[in-house]
């Protein structure tokens, strides 16, 4: 786990399918979600994100979630299960993009990638504000927040043939930078956004 980035300290190595089962046995529980995340342990912080009620989650639990992350699955999973339905998911979205801390600033664009395959009813204007964020933090060169931007960028082009126009011109933008980390998330985000296989999906829906 290591080897891939995931913090080992805490970790017991229980696989996401395992986790997932588990959850689907416990149900809904935000105050169990709330001691699982306090216990400190690793996939007891990820099966949190998956029990916890999105409705119950006020802003200072996001908070200290945020700042508690210390490895990129948690705080993914984080995002994916729970932050991006809760009503401050657009706001945190923003808020987290610019922060310093490396998992805290990946929160951020992780968040705009899951809002971005999950909530299919969206209005383009919420995922045009995110390009702009997007291209403002694409120099930031430590790892889990350039994969995370670029991660966003590519789910935002893939929702329909206006954002992936939209995506794709700022991808170009973000590939004239003197930045390493600019260079290599744009022209890795335009192979995908512009392959024949995504314009053809997005020409079927």
């Amino acid at each position: 786990m290591a080897r891939f980035g995931i913090n080992p300290r805490r970790t017991y190595g229980v696989p996401i399918p395992v986790l997932r089962r588990m959850a689907q046995e416990l149900g809904k529980s935000h105050s169990l979600a709330l001691e699982l995340w306090e216990s400190g342990i690793h996939e007891a912080r990820i099966l949190a994100s998956m029990i916890n009620v999105p409705d119950k989650v006020a802003n200072n639990q996001m908070q200290k979630w945020v700042k508690d992350f210390d490895s990129w699955d948690v705080c993914d999973q984080c995002c994916s299960n729970l932050f991006d339905k809760t009503k401050t998911a657009y706001q945190k979205a923003f808020e987290w993009s610019s922060r310093r801390e490396e998992f805290a600033k990946r929160a951020g664009f992780a968040l705009m990638a899951a809002l971005a395959f999950h909530d299919e009813e969206a209005p383009n204007a919420k995922f045009l504000k995110f390009l702009k964020a997007i291209k403002r933090e694409a120099i930031d060169d430590r790892n889990f927040v350039r994969k995370a931007v670029n991660w966003a960028l590519r789910q935002i082009g893939k929702r329909n043939l206006e954002l992936n126009r939209a995506a794709i011109r700022t991808a170009k933008e973000i590939r004239k930078m003197e930045s390493k980390s600019a260079r290599w998330i744009a022209s890795d985000a335009l192979r995908e956004l512009t392959s024949v296989s995504v314009h053809k999906r997005l020409r079927e829906r």
